[in-house]
């Protein structure tokens, strides 16, 4: 009887590295593949770029390999137990970093039947993250970045995403990392914010920005990106022009729309009842979001319904029976808005909405109520978490204190020490050189 050898791969950009080990795990014996799945690689890094049936599909036509199953999470231990291998292969890079638990645990499972650990040596000149960047400058189609949306929220416990208002903040948002405890973070995909877009271009927050301005802005952003986007489409305007707006963003590729149930001249839900603000009839807006879905080619694109009842002291109660109604209608999302500064309100409409039959992804603005951490709206059931404005409002003070620098000292000098070198601008954008 041949020995069993398994092998724990992602999969998703196959190399050299990959076919090697495998070519030598086919030496010992039958392979099986434990494929990760989409979800245990989102919990250490980004989403794979193909499918984790894509991906299946690949490695089933690889030579040597007998059979693939799907690894649930990074541990391989729980695979490990059902197979009982006789030998578990791997590249020798997973010494230190991240997987140096994993590998731990899978010599200690595997001592309970006298299994052994291989380990390949780490084929040179393969790197996955050059891998990452070419195909991030080859760039994506409107159908892939479409789809990411929905795949992150099948995957993540939470999708994060930061406003941008132009390339430059597209860039930040695409490219940002940290790495911390070994887990890398960055931001999902960005908020193409009505608020930002307005303000960068000098205008209210009124809707003054038409649709066409804002393509171009949503261009602009496009051209340099590859992750998912939502736009902000205010109060969706009228019925018969919402219909064509979501036509026009589905072609793009942009993933969703959030709409608010508002009427009349748009004002910034951050005044809430200082101004006066007219909360849409759940009819009204209803209709609107089955006359936006019905519009629709594909079904991957979303419309996200944002309930204003908080921003104008209707309450929760209000706020709940709106979002059921316009679950109803075809909302694929429910976004609950507040401008209070503890997250109480949310926390309780979130509480609440839990126990909703039939729910959607829900998601939060934590602009007023900021002290709230992203672990404490997972658990409250928060699917999405917008960071709104954040870049904008930290980028003009920056620049107003340079410029007020610049008119004191009748010179620049001394407002380098808080700017980027002019070689750092140079070098910013792949293709500068």
């Amino acid at each position: 009887m041949k020995k069993k050898v398994y092998v724990g791969m992602s999969a998703d950009l196959i190399h050299p590295g990959h076919l090697n080990i495998i070519n030598e795990a086919r030496k010992l014996g039958e392979v099986i593949i434990g494929l990760l799945t989409d979800k245990a690689i989102a919990s250490y890094k980004r989403i794979p770029y193909l499918t984790y049936e894509q991906r299946k599909i690949i490695v089933e036509n690889i030579k040597g390999v007998k059979k693939v199953i799907p690894q649930l999470t990074l541990d391989y231990v729980p695979n490990l137990k059902m197979i009982k291998p006789d030998f578990v292969v791997h590249g020798d890079d997973w010494k230190s970093g991240i997987q140096k638990q994993t590998r731990k645990r899978v010599i200690e499972t595997l001592t309970v039947w006298g299994g052994k650990l291989i380990e390949i040596e780490y084929t040179k000149g393969i790197s996955s993250t050059q891998l990452n960047e070419s195909l991030k400058e080859i760039g994506t189609t409107p159908e892939i970045r479409m789809k990411r949306l929905k795949r992150l929220l099948e995957v993540k416990p939470i999708v994060r995403l930061i406003e941008a208002h132009n390339g430059l903040t597209g860039l930040i948002a695409e490219n940002i990392q940290v790495t911390i405890n070994k887990m890398t973070k960055e931001f999902d995909g960005m908020w193409l914010s009505s608020l930002t877009d307005s303000t960068a271009k000098g205008k209210p927050d009124i809707e003054a920005v038409d649709v066409t301005a804002r393509m171009q802005t949503l261009n602009d952003i496009i051209e340099v990106t590859t992750k998912p986007i939502i736009y902000d489409g205010d109060t969706g305007g009228r019925v018969e022009h919402f219909v064509f707006t979501v036509k026009t963003l589905e072609r793009l590729g942009v993933s969703a729309v959030i709409i608010e149930d508002k009427a009349g001249l748009k004002k910034n839900s951050l005044f809430g009842t200082d101004v006066l603000q007219t909360q849409d009839s759940i009819e009204n807006f209803s209709h609107k979001i089955s006359s936006g879905k019905k519009s629709q080619i594909t079904d991957d694109f979303m419309i996200i319904a944002r309930i204003e009842s908080l921003i104008l002291n209707k309450g929760i109660e209000d706020a709940l029976i709106r979002a059921k109604a316009y679950i109803e209608a075809g909302a694929d999302g429910i976004m609950i808005h507040s401008k209070n500064k503890k997250p109480d309100e949310i926390l309780e409409f979130c509480k609440r909405y839990k126990m909703f039959e039939r729910k959607v992804p829900l998601a939060a603005v934590p602009s007023s109520y900021n002290t709230i951490y992203e672990k404490q709206l997972i658990e409250a059931g928060v699917n999405i978490v917008i960071y709104a404005n954040q870049l904008l409002r930290s980028a003009y003070p920056a620049m107003l204190e340079t410029a007020i620098s610049i008119l004191e000292n009748e010179r620049s000098y001394e407002a380098d020490k808080r700017m980027m070198s002019i070689n750092e601008i140079l070098n910013l954008i792949p293709g500068g050189k």
